[in-house]
């Protein structure tokens, strides 16, 4: 199943592109993340807890990094087993474009995802609900991660900006 969607994060690509690469940001974006440990530079290890229709799983798995083309994307992939319930596996093609004279950027992203087990026995329709409702929870919360709770106003103080931002520039 295929899902895509694009969001307006109000920060210069750059900073998107590192917070893409942060695990402690990845951690808060994820719907049910428990644990995410970095490997190395493109792998993390991932503990998940979800509801699936009836069925809650735990899952344990992996989160890999490719075709990375800094700062304009990559390719986020992922899979999991959750016992009992099944597997599930994904990835997303993450673009990012400067806007607004590059102090804002356009991320894209086109995911795809599958399951097994008896998650795969929930049905088509149901699990591409999910689906796609746990990839916009994730760029949902990396947008507001970025952007602050409430999108501020577009006279915002520069400073405010700069000290959201500074973590990702290294300022």
């Amino acid at each position: 199943m295929d899902m895509s969607g694009q969001y307006r994060i109000q920060a210069p690509r750059d900073v998107v592109w590192a917070a893409l690469n942060d695990p402690e940001v990845l951690k808060r974006c994820i719907p049910g993340c428990k644990e995410l440990e970095q490997k190395s530079p493109t792998e993390l290890a991932a503990k998940v807890s979800l509801k699936i229709g009836p069925i809650s799983a735990n899952f344990s798995g992996d989160v890999t990094l490719q075709n990375l083309n800094p700062p304009a994307g990559y390719t986020i992939a992922g899979q999991g087993s959750g016992g009992a319930a099944g597997f599930a596996k994904g990835s997303a093609e993450v673009a990012l474009t400067e806007v607004e004279g590059g102090a804002e950027t356009d991320l894209a992203y086109t995911a795809k995802a599958e399951v097994g087990g008896k998650l795969a026995a929930l049905g088509g329709r149901l699990i591409q609900a999910t689906s796609k409702k746990l990839a916009d929870e994730f760029f949902s919360a990396f947008a507001r991660e970025l952007n602050g709770p409430d999108e501020p106003a577009v006279d915002a103080e520069p400073e405010k900006k700069k000290s959201r931002w500074s973590k990702w520039l290294g300022r």
